[in-house]
């Protein structure tokens, strides 16, 4: 409960101007410092970068919380997949209890040792996934797989693992929140680092106008939801068929907003019931005295599984891009990818 509270005082602080932000200033003056040293390091070669044998593409973002990068790299490897790639994922494993050596996932793994979001790339892609804090060491479990290009999500920051292609995914309606690093704002690493990545995406319609190249030339995507399904599997329903209707809505992810904004679109009345990202979630804590149904996000569902009732479903979301944009980025992507393999050779 502590925690929940603490969680939606700094998204206050972060992006509603919230009170009290400043003071947090002192620890983020000392995060900026580190996160400056630290890529001074690297710069220097004190720390070392390592260059696995095949391409690496990074998907990823510059502020704490939820922006869709995870759809994003679930999309990007099924795309790159169906161009003749053989791709394999790697993934920090964040909130998982058994994060800190490389583990293989499938679609069966058990959240609770490996994280939400890896079981959710490999049910998504079929594709193969590997987890560990250690991306370079991920990396090389899949390559002795077969894999003949690597997409990390969320590494960013990650900066042991050497990229050929660096995606940053940014939320268009909260944007970079106050503007400031951990924890006194959202940031991860200072806004100069746009300008070193190769290409933005926006999760939605951008709210604000930028001058730099970067962001000029970031793409917006959507997730679109067109069904429910119950977690069983026993039914799918278009979402059309809840309107009208009072739900429980459930999303322990970085933006829980946008989920219950997505649920009134469609004329849903919505019962909210936001956990910090990545929190644990059972049935038991779900169980609400009621009958309404319960809806939640695709990544929540994986952590309850298949064994809950019919009163659970889940909404999962499609991205789409503007085809007209999609197909050049991709082509783009694909060019720069085999080149990469042929340097890497």
């Amino acid at each position: 409960m502590r925690q929940g509270v603490l969680y939606r005082w700094l998204h206050r602080v972060w992006y509603d101007g919230g009170s009290g932000g400043w003071a947090l200033l002192p620890f983020s003056g000392l995060y900026w410092l580190v996160t400056v040293v630290r890529r001074a390091l690297y710069r220097a070669g004190l720390l070392r970068t390592v260059r696995v044998p095949v391409p690496v593409i990074i998907v990823g973002n510059l502020t704490a919380g939820g922006t869709g990068k995870t759809p994003v790299t679930a999309w990007l490897a099924t795309e790159l997949a169906a161009r003749g790639f053989r791709p394999g994922i790697v993934s920090r494993g964040y909130g998982g209890s058994r994060a800190s050596a490389p583990m293989r996932v499938d679609a069966a793994s058990d959240p609770a040792a490996v994280g939400d979001e890896p079981v959710l790339l490999a049910q998504r892609t079929g594709l193969p996934v590997c987890v560990d804090p250690d991306r370079v060491r991920a990396a090389m479990m899949l390559i002795e797989e077969g894999v003949d290009l690597v997409i990390a999500d969320d590494g960013l920051q990650h900066l042991k693992l050497a990229r050929d292609y660096e995606i940053c995914v940014i939320d268009g309606a909260r944007w970079l929140g106050n503007g400031r690093v951990l924890p006194a704002g959202p940031l991860r690493d200072t806004t100069n680092r746009l300008c070193a990545v190769d290409q933005v995406l926006v999760n939605g319609k951008r709210q604000v106008a930028c001058e730099a190249a970067t962001l000029q030339n970031a793409i917006e995507f959507e997730l679109v939801s067109t069904d429910v399904s119950r977690l069983d599997g026993s039914l799918v329903r278009p979402i059309e068929g809840f309107a009208g209707t009072t739900v429980h809505a459930v999303a322990a992810i970085g933006n829980p907003g946008r989920f219950f904004d997505q649920l009134r679109r469609h004329d849903i009345q919505v019962i909210e019931h936001a956990f910090p990202d990545h929190a644990p979630l059972d049935a038991a804590q779900l169980s609400f005295a009621d009958e309404f149904p319960v809806l939640m996000t695709e990544k929540d569902a994986v952590k309850l599984g298949s064994r809950a009732g019919d009163r659970f479903w889940y909404v999962p979301a499609e991205l789409r891009i503007v085809p007209e944009l999609a197909g050049p980025w991709l082509a783009q992507i694909e060019s720069r990818m085999k080149a990469g393999s042929v340097i890497h050779d």
